[in-house]
């Protein structure tokens, strides 16, 4: 698709910053009511937006640069020690891939996640539509992972979503949400992981994960995943070769 001077991208006015409570940030949107968004937004993500709902944004702060576009090139991934440690201890979960399509389970297990990891933060008071709003879009094929403990055999409780959706360039970490009583499984790590085989069955070369932040303790873990390509002056580089901002 030829990306022609009609591409309307709006600057949104300060707003407080979702990942460092004491500032402030602004965002580019691609402009909702484009017609051809479906379109858009996988070249959006290789530019370093990537989808909340159905807005499609990058961080456009005046005095911060802290947000860094990553993805994982999927043929050349390969997990170490401690995520191999990680699908061992999840031997026991199954994995199953089903159209985005709130069930009651999923918005029970929603809940409890806000609840336990972002109360008070502005997400923990979401009702269904919230949900619906956040997770899916019109133009986006959406798919989420479903991951649920076996027991005997049989899948059992549902304990993890991984929101993901799916173009012809990749796979792209929406968002995940998992049972706070089963944090020592490391369910967000796994995640991912899971995203990468799905793309590696696909052909598809990369899983994009949104946003790592230098020094932020909710976004170590993305650094973890090797090789890791992150966005630097406009091009995707591997991050150990590319000069950190």
């Amino acid at each position: 698709m030829a990306v022609d001077d009609e591409l309307r991208i709006y600057r949104t006015g300060f707003h407080p910053c979702g990942y460092w409570p004491d500032r402030y940030a602004r965002d580019l949107l691609l402009d909702p009511r484009d017609p051809r968004l479906n379109a858009l937004y996988p070249m959006a993500l290789s530019w370093g937006f990537r989808r909340s709902g159905d807005m499609v944004y990058r961080p456009d702060c005046v005095t911060c640069q802290d947000c860094t576009a990553v993805r994982i090139p999927v043929a050349r991934f390969h997990p170490d020690r401690a995520q191999r440690r990680c699908l061992q201890a999840n031997a026991d979960i199954q994995v199953r891939i089903v159209a985005a399509e709130r069930t009651d389970e999923q918005f029970a297990l929603y809940h409890r996640y806000l609840q336990s990891r972002h109360k008070d933060g502005g997400m923990d008071d979401h009702v269904e539509i919230d949900f619906d709003r956040f997770m899916v879009s019109e133009f986006s094929e959406t798919r989420f992972i479903e991951m649920r403990r076996t027991h005997a055999g049989a899948p059992g409780a549902l304990i993890g979503v991984a929101v993901t959706d799916v173009f012809e360039t990749g796979l792209s970490a929406v968002y995940t949400f998992f049972d706070p009583d089963e944090q020592r499984r490391s369910l967000g790590t796994f995640g991912i992981l899971e995203q990468i085989e799905w793309a590696k069955r696909e052909g598809l070369p990369h899983v994009y994960l949104g946003y790592w932040i230098k020094g932020h303790p909710k976004m170590d873990y993305k650094k973890r995943f090797k090789p890791l390509e992150m966005i630097d002056r406009g091009q995707w580089r591997d991050m150990e070769l590319s000069t950190e901002p």
